[in-house]
Protein backbone atom coordinates (compact mmCIF):
# COMPACT_ATOMS: atom_id res chain seq x y z
CA UNK A 1 0.00 0.00 0.00
CA UNK A 2 1.06 3.59 -0.50
CA UNK A 3 -0.09 6.76 1.22
CA UNK A 4 -0.13 10.16 -0.43
CA UNK A 5 1.34 13.47 0.72
CA UNK A 6 -0.11 16.08 -1.60
CA UNK A 7 1.94 18.49 -3.65
CA UNK A 8 0.57 21.98 -3.08
CA UNK A 9 0.89 22.86 -6.78
CA UNK A 10 -1.90 20.51 -7.81
CA UNK A 11 -3.87 20.01 -4.58
CA UNK A 12 -4.11 16.40 -5.69
CA UNK A 13 -1.82 13.43 -4.98
CA UNK A 14 1.50 13.32 -6.81
CA UNK A 15 4.05 11.97 -4.32
CA UNK A 16 3.90 8.64 -2.53
CA UNK A 17 5.46 7.10 0.55
CA UNK A 18 5.28 3.56 1.83
CA UNK A 19 2.56 3.08 4.43
CA UNK A 20 3.77 1.89 7.86
CA UNK A 21 3.10 -1.68 8.86
CA UNK A 22 -0.33 -2.18 10.42
CA UNK A 23 -0.50 -3.17 14.06
CA UNK A 24 2.98 -1.95 14.97
CA UNK A 25 3.68 -2.04 18.70
CA UNK A 26 4.27 1.19 20.68
CA UNK A 27 7.94 2.17 20.71
CA UNK A 28 10.28 4.41 22.73
CA UNK A 29 9.16 8.03 22.95
CA UNK A 30 5.55 7.43 21.94
CA UNK A 31 2.60 7.69 24.33
CA UNK A 32 1.94 4.37 26.05
CA UNK A 33 -1.70 4.41 24.94
CA UNK A 34 -0.96 5.53 21.39
CA UNK A 35 -1.96 2.35 19.58
CA UNK A 36 -5.00 1.65 21.76
CA UNK A 37 -6.44 5.13 21.10
CA UNK A 38 -6.19 4.94 17.31
CA UNK A 39 -9.26 3.82 15.36
CA UNK A 40 -8.98 1.08 12.75
CA UNK A 41 -7.30 2.26 9.57
CA UNK A 42 -4.87 4.70 11.17
CA UNK A 43 -1.16 3.87 11.13
CA UNK A 44 1.99 5.44 12.57
CA UNK A 45 4.19 7.31 10.08
CA UNK A 46 7.97 6.85 10.38
CA UNK A 47 10.42 9.63 9.56
CA UNK A 48 11.93 8.19 6.40
CA UNK A 49 8.44 7.54 4.99
CA UNK A 50 7.54 11.23 5.03
CA UNK A 51 10.98 12.60 4.15
CA UNK A 52 11.31 10.30 1.12
CA UNK A 53 8.54 12.14 -0.72
CA UNK A 54 9.40 14.02 -3.88
CA UNK A 55 6.63 16.61 -4.07
CA UNK A 56 6.63 19.78 -6.16
CA UNK A 57 6.73 23.23 -4.66
CA UNK A 58 3.68 25.28 -5.55
CA UNK A 59 3.59 28.84 -6.81
CA UNK A 60 0.95 29.30 -4.11
CA UNK A 61 3.70 29.00 -1.48
CA UNK A 62 4.22 32.76 -1.42
CA UNK A 63 6.48 34.33 1.17
CA UNK A 64 8.64 31.24 1.71
CA UNK A 65 12.23 32.13 0.86
CA UNK A 66 14.85 29.65 -0.30
CA UNK A 67 16.45 29.90 3.13
CA UNK A 68 13.14 29.04 4.79
CA UNK A 69 12.66 26.01 2.58
CA UNK A 70 16.10 24.50 3.14
CA UNK A 71 16.61 25.22 6.84
CA UNK A 72 17.11 22.04 8.84
CA UNK A 73 17.90 21.41 12.48
CA UNK A 74 21.28 19.67 12.76
CA UNK A 75 19.90 17.28 15.38
CA UNK A 76 17.04 16.05 13.20
CA UNK A 77 17.45 12.73 11.37
CA UNK A 78 14.91 13.61 8.66
CA UNK A 79 13.20 16.91 7.80
CA UNK A 80 10.06 17.44 5.69
CA UNK A 81 8.67 20.90 4.86
CA UNK A 82 4.89 20.83 5.20
CA UNK A 83 1.74 22.95 5.07
CA UNK A 84 -1.22 21.65 7.12
CA UNK A 85 -4.84 22.11 6.08
CA UNK A 86 -7.70 21.41 8.46
CA UNK A 87 -10.27 19.02 7.04
CA UNK A 88 -12.94 20.68 9.19
CA UNK A 89 -12.76 24.20 7.73
CA UNK A 90 -10.40 23.65 4.76
CA UNK A 91 -8.05 26.41 5.93
CA UNK A 92 -4.29 26.23 6.38
CA UNK A 93 -2.61 26.31 9.79
CA UNK A 94 -0.71 29.53 10.49
CA UNK A 95 1.62 30.65 13.28
CA UNK A 96 0.30 33.78 14.99
CA UNK A 97 3.75 35.20 15.65
CA UNK A 98 2.41 38.72 16.25
CA UNK A 99 -0.07 37.72 18.95
CA UNK A 100 0.68 39.20 22.38
CA UNK A 101 1.58 37.00 25.34
CA UNK A 102 0.48 34.48 26.48
CA UNK A 103 -0.77 33.39 23.03
CA UNK A 104 2.28 34.43 21.01
CA UNK A 105 2.95 31.81 18.34
CA UNK A 106 -0.46 30.14 18.66
CA UNK A 107 -1.36 27.80 15.79
CA UNK A 108 -4.67 28.52 14.03
CA UNK A 109 -6.26 27.01 10.91
CA UNK A 110 -7.27 30.34 9.41
CA UNK A 111 -5.46 30.92 6.07
CA UNK A 112 -6.94 30.41 2.61
CA UNK A 113 -3.48 30.25 0.98
CA UNK A 114 0.05 29.31 1.96
CA UNK A 115 2.67 31.95 2.72
CA UNK A 116 5.48 32.50 5.18
CA UNK A 117 3.28 31.94 8.24
CA UNK A 118 1.87 28.58 7.09
CA UNK A 119 5.02 26.48 6.66
CA UNK A 120 6.37 23.91 9.14
CA UNK A 121 9.43 21.66 9.24
CA UNK A 122 8.52 18.18 10.46
CA UNK A 123 11.76 16.99 12.08
CA UNK A 124 12.07 13.26 12.75
CA UNK A 125 14.03 11.97 15.74
CA UNK A 126 15.06 8.35 15.38
CA UNK A 127 15.84 7.89 19.09
CA UNK A 128 12.34 8.74 20.30
CA UNK A 129 10.61 7.84 17.00
CA UNK A 130 8.64 11.08 17.13
CA UNK A 131 8.38 14.35 15.22
CA UNK A 132 9.07 17.91 16.32
CA UNK A 133 7.29 20.67 14.40
CA UNK A 134 9.28 23.84 13.72
CA UNK A 135 7.41 26.88 12.45
CA UNK A 136 9.04 28.55 9.44
CA UNK A 137 7.34 31.80 10.49
CA UNK A 138 9.41 32.35 13.65
CA UNK A 139 11.87 29.40 13.70
CA UNK A 140 10.39 28.12 16.98
CA UNK A 141 9.26 24.62 17.87
CA UNK A 142 5.59 23.87 18.51
CA UNK A 143 4.82 23.04 22.15
CA UNK A 144 1.66 21.82 23.89
CA UNK A 145 0.72 24.23 26.68
CA UNK A 146 -0.53 21.71 29.21
CA UNK A 147 -0.31 24.24 32.07
CA UNK A 148 -2.65 26.71 30.40
CA UNK A 149 -6.16 26.67 31.84
CA UNK A 150 -9.68 26.93 30.50
CA UNK A 151 -10.24 27.07 26.75
CA UNK A 152 -6.49 27.58 26.15
CA UNK A 153 -5.36 24.41 27.91
CA UNK A 154 -3.15 22.25 25.63
CA UNK A 155 -2.95 25.03 23.04
CA UNK A 156 -0.29 24.49 20.38
CA UNK A 157 2.23 27.37 20.26
CA UNK A 158 5.42 27.82 18.24
CA UNK A 159 7.50 29.20 21.10
CA UNK A 160 10.35 26.82 22.00
CA UNK A 161 14.00 27.12 20.98
CA UNK A 162 14.70 23.46 21.77
CA UNK A 163 12.87 20.13 21.77
CA UNK A 164 11.70 18.18 24.82
CA UNK A 165 8.61 16.22 25.80
CA UNK A 166 6.33 19.21 25.27
CA UNK A 167 7.43 19.49 21.63
CA UNK A 168 7.13 15.89 20.41
CA UNK A 169 4.34 14.36 18.33
CA UNK A 170 3.37 11.06 16.73
CA UNK A 171 2.05 11.36 13.16
CA UNK A 172 -0.70 9.06 11.85
CA UNK A 173 -2.03 8.44 8.36
CA UNK A 174 -5.30 6.91 7.13
CA UNK A 175 -4.91 5.60 3.58
CA UNK A 176 -8.65 5.12 3.01
CA UNK A 177 -9.47 8.71 3.98
CA UNK A 178 -6.14 10.14 2.77
CA UNK A 179 -5.96 12.11 6.03
CA UNK A 180 -3.31 12.77 8.69
CA UNK A 181 -3.48 13.26 12.47
CA UNK A 182 -1.10 14.41 15.21
CA UNK A 183 -0.82 13.07 18.76
CA UNK A 184 1.07 14.85 21.53
CA UNK A 185 3.51 12.65 23.46
CA UNK A 186 3.12 15.01 26.43
CA UNK A 187 -0.48 14.11 27.24
CA UNK A 188 -1.27 11.32 24.76
CA UNK A 189 -4.09 13.38 23.20
CA UNK A 190 -4.77 14.13 19.54
CA UNK A 191 -4.61 17.61 18.05
CA UNK A 192 -8.00 19.13 17.22
CA UNK A 193 -8.99 22.34 15.43
CA UNK A 194 -11.40 24.39 17.56
CA UNK A 195 -13.97 25.26 14.92
CA UNK A 196 -16.48 26.40 17.54
CA UNK A 197 -14.24 28.97 19.21
CA UNK A 198 -14.73 32.69 18.69
CA UNK A 199 -12.37 35.62 19.05
CA UNK A 200 -8.59 35.54 18.72
CA UNK A 201 -8.38 31.77 19.27
CA UNK A 202 -11.01 30.81 16.72
CA UNK A 203 -9.73 27.77 14.79
CA UNK A 204 -6.90 27.26 17.31
CA UNK A 205 -5.15 23.89 17.50
CA UNK A 206 -5.23 22.06 20.85
CA UNK A 207 -4.03 18.60 21.90
CA UNK A 208 -7.25 17.64 23.65
CA UNK A 209 -8.96 14.67 21.97
CA UNK A 210 -8.78 11.12 23.32
CA UNK A 211 -9.24 9.70 19.82
CA UNK A 212 -9.49 10.69 16.18
CA UNK A 213 -13.21 11.29 16.15
CA UNK A 214 -13.68 13.06 12.85
CA UNK A 215 -12.76 16.12 10.82
CA UNK A 216 -11.77 18.18 13.87
CA UNK A 217 -8.71 15.95 14.32
CA UNK A 218 -7.95 15.34 10.63
CA UNK A 219 -5.59 17.25 8.36
CA UNK A 220 -4.37 17.24 4.77
CA UNK A 221 -0.60 17.69 4.43
CA UNK A 222 1.06 19.47 1.50
CA UNK A 223 4.70 19.10 0.55
CA UNK A 224 6.67 22.37 0.40
CA UNK A 225 10.04 20.74 0.11
CA UNK A 226 10.74 20.79 -3.60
Amino acid sequence: MTSVLLALSALVGASALTAPAAGAAPQTGRPAAAQAAVPAGWEVVEGDEMAALDGKRSSAAQGLTAQDLTAQDAAADEVSLIAMQSVRNELFVATEKNYPAPDTGALRARSATVGGWEGFAFEWDQTTETYALRSLANDRYVAVEKNFTGSSQNLLRARSTGVGGWERFVVYYNETLDRWALQSTLNGLFVAMENGYTGSLQYALRARSAQIGGSWEEFVLYDLGA
